[in-house]
């Protein structure tokens, strides 16, 4: 048998080589820690301290059989015993310290709403629910690590308690939680949970949600359990209903899902999203890691109002059956049952214990969105066009009519970009053409294809 040693040095031109790390199929540890490997055949490569420890357990107990699973176990865990936690990098001189977030530097609720009204629009019930829900997690992480740091023990301990976002699309679920994630400067992982699937299918195991904020926090699993993950789409593994076949992607998945959310330690790969991969695993404790867990529910607008039907009464100042159909934040009145019937299992609502509802974006509300917040579209595209020293106006008809067009697609925010998209690519196809051009207004007649942008040339009259 015929073995080469993998020199990194030697084969700088392979591209292989050099986009993927060479794997030890003992102890799988990657070639940047379990340094060069042996190659044997069939692509299989050993690294030098499994092959010493393979040879010293010969000469303890004889020539092992190769599927001899005993003796590939001792290897394995000998091995295993040697693998560290990746060290944190060591911060440049001309690289600011990233902050990290203690007891003394945690912001309070209304700081943090403060914050969130520089970036968001309205929602003003749900940033209170967040800014809450979220000083009161890292008030519980740091206070126990207090407590623990004077040895005081009351017996009284804080459960986590975990949030759960309802809103239709594009009202600003993600948005919110990425604006916390910043403000907070804590590792932030954003998955969807339409990918996950039960053990043993195909897709991504529950468990690789984690991989992902234990990436997001470069393998530091101190920092990655202060964390923060949000599952959007969670609305995706319902029970399904009237159906023979297995339910891989729901009822399955948030079961998978419980472990996670109450707090457990969790063997996570890190690198891949499949534990049989030949990876290192790390173990991530999931007390303190925040769980946010947001979707659209569609149709549970439908479930609310059948139930609000049924306690319609009749007389002066009740409410009468339909009246409830016509009303677009109507999901402020949802319950747990309504979201049991919507398909969510019992345990599953149990762990997200605040519920936070987000309503529909109005028109007036999309006006807002373009111009206010701190990275609002429209300041985008300004910015665009500074830097082509051309200045960038739109007139307030043209906004509300933008507006108007975004409200009647139904899909909230995202649709302000598509349709503003749509009106400024012949304007920015052509002002890189002429450097004369000095300002350009959007107009409310441009906007209704009745008319032409306001292109005003550079001159005496143009003030910069």
């Amino acid at each position: 048998m015929s073995t080469d040693i993998i020199d990194n040095d030697n084969n700088k031109n392979d591209n292989n080589e050099d986009k993927y790390e060479s794997i030890c199929y003992i102890c799988h540890r990657p070639e940047s820690k379990a340094g060069k490997m042996v190659r044997l055949p069939n692509n299989i490569n050993v690294c030098t301290d499994c092959m010493q420890t393979t040879f010293n357990h010969i000469n303890t107990s004889g020539m092992p059989f190769m599927m001899d699973m005993p003796n590939m176990e001792n290897i394995q865990k000998d091995m295993r015993k040697k693998q560290t936690i990746k060290k944190k990098k060591e911060a440049k001189d001309d690289e600011p310290e990233k902050e990290v977030l203690t007891l003394a530097n945690l912001p309070s609720p209304h700081i943090i709403k403060q914050h969130f009204d520089e970036h968001v629009v309205g929602q003003d019930r749900a940033k209170k629910i967040l800014s809450v829900a979220v000083y009161n997690h890292y008030k519980r992480v740091f206070g126990q690590k207090e407590d623990k740091k004077h040895d005081y023990d009351d017996g009284i301990e804080i459960e986590k308690s975990n949030v759960l976002m309802l809103g239709p699309t594009g009202c600003g679920k993600t948005y919110l939680v990425k604006t916390l994630a910043k403000m907070l400067h804590v590792p932030l992982a954003i998955t969807d949970a339409t990918a996950l699937t039960e053990a043993g299918y195909i897709g991504d195991d529950v468990e690789s949600v984690l991989s992902k904020l234990l990436a997001a926090a470069d393998n530091d699993v101190e920092r990655a359990e202060h964390g923060i993950v949000f599952i959007d789409e969670i609305d995706k593994i319902a029970k399904k209903r009237n159906t023979n076949s297995r339910d891989v992607s729901g009822e399955s998945v948030q079961q998978g899902l419980l472990k996670l959310l109450e707090g457990s330690e969790v063997e996570v790969p890190v690198g891949a999203t499949s534990k049989n991969a030949m990876v290192p695993l790390y173990t991530v404790n999931t007390a303190n890691i925040l769980f946010i867990c947001g979707g659209a529910f569609p149709d549970l607008d439908k479930i609310i109002g059948n139930r609000l039907d049924k306690t319609s009464s009749i007389g002066f100042g009740s409410s009468l059956k339909g009246s409830h159909k016509d009303n677009p934040n109507i999901i402020e009145k949802v319950t747990a049952e309504d979201l049991r019937e919507f398909g969510m299992i019992p345990e599953f609502l149990g762990r997200l214990p605040i519920i936070c509802t987000l309503e529909q974006l109005t028109k007036d509300m999309l006006v807002r969105v373009l111009t206010e917040p701190k990275n609002a579209i429209l300041k985008q595209y300004q910015k665009l066009f500074r830097l082509d020293e051309v200045e960038l106006n739109f007139e307030d008809a043209a906004l509300e009519l933008i507006a108007k067009k975004a409200a009647e697609k139904k899909i909230g925010a995202r649709a302000l970009r598509a349709i503003i998209e749509e009106y400024m690519l012949d304007i920015m196809y052509e002002i890189p053409k002429d450097d004369m051009i000095g300002r350009v207004t959007i107009t409310a007649d441009y906007i209704e294809n009745k008319g032409a942008p306001i292109i005003e040339m550079r001159g005496n009259n143009f003030i910069e």
